[in-house]
């Protein structure tokens, strides 16, 4: 069973940089697309950015693209979110999931989800 750990979020100020990590563990991820989500309140849930655990491959949201880095380092069965140049609209709980389907990670409907971890960007 897929298991999904974030860390590393917190509270800042705007400007400043964050990185989130997700452990992954329960399977191999060998053709797993991976990405990253967030929740403000009041608001769903959206997709923020994807990569391919295999190939490497990163796409993102427009609204953090040029401020937000997706990665993974297979070695550690970990994915990263660094996020620079937070904005108070970052504020947000921000979860990791997983799923064999590109495209269902793409609809916000991965498999497996972690449990999330609250970023909050105080202006």
């Amino acid at each position: 069973q897929v298991q999904l750990v974030e860390s590393g979020g917190g509270l800042v100020q705007a400007g400043v940089s964050l990185r989130l990590s997700c452990i992954a563990s329960g399977r191999t991820f060998s053709g797993y697309a991976m990405g990253w989500f967030r929740q403000a309140p009041g608001k769903e849930r959206e997709f923020v950015a994807g990569i391919s655990w295999s190939r490497g491959s990163t796409y993102y949201a427009d609204s953090v693209k040029g401020r937000f880095t997706i990665s993974r380092d297979i070695t550690k069965n970990t994915m990263y979110l660094q996020m620079n140049s937070l904005k108070p609209e970052d504020t947000a709980v921000y979860y990791c999931g997983a799923d064999p389907s590109v495209g269902l990670l793409n609809q916000g409907r991965p498999g497996s989800w972690g449990q999330g971890t609250q970023v909050t960007v105080s202006s």
